[in-house]
């Protein structure tokens, strides 16, 4: 896999665990409780995967250079506070998936419905902002 596809696999990472997400939450309405499970357990192994990826990317790759903001310098300020909150939110969901996962496999579904309330709708941000991130440095303003 070469450097310049890395992005875009990442990108795609992230747009399969949202889809996965949703498909979740949809299932998990449906009190269809085995593919919900099955659905959620992928969308953490899709976002485990991203971030080895990423890590990847921006360690042995791109040696930690950030990739600048091609758009238009008044984007700019909105751009960074999407990436910002991103950022942010990424790292907050990796306790909050990994607590959220191991009271539902322990069948603690009282204090599993509690947390994932928090932890679905910013799992879903974090993979949709990505996907943003992605399309913003890559596909919209490509240079």
């Amino acid at each position: 896999m070469s450097a310049g596809t890395l992005p875009l696999v990442n990108a795609c990472l992230n747009g399969l665990s949202a889809v996965l997400l949703l498909a979740g939450f949809v299932l998990v309405r449906q009190r269809r409780l085995a593919a919900h499970r099955a659905c959620m357990l992928s969308a953490f192994g899709v976002s485990v995967l991203f971030l080895v990826l990423y890590l990847y990317h921006k360690i042995v790759v791109v040696k930690g250079v950030n990739t600048p903001f091609p758009g238009p310098a008044s984007l700019k300020p909105w751009y960074l506070g999407m990436l910002f909150s991103h950022i942010v939110l990424a790292v907050a969901v990796v306790p909050l998936a990994l607590v959220t996962i191991h009271r539902g496999l322990r069948e603690r579904l009282d204090q599993h419905r509690r947390i994932a309330r928090w932890t679905w709708p910013i799992w879903m941000y974090v993979s949709a902002t990505g996907v943003a991130v992605y399309l913003a440095l890559y596909v919209v303003w490509a240079r």
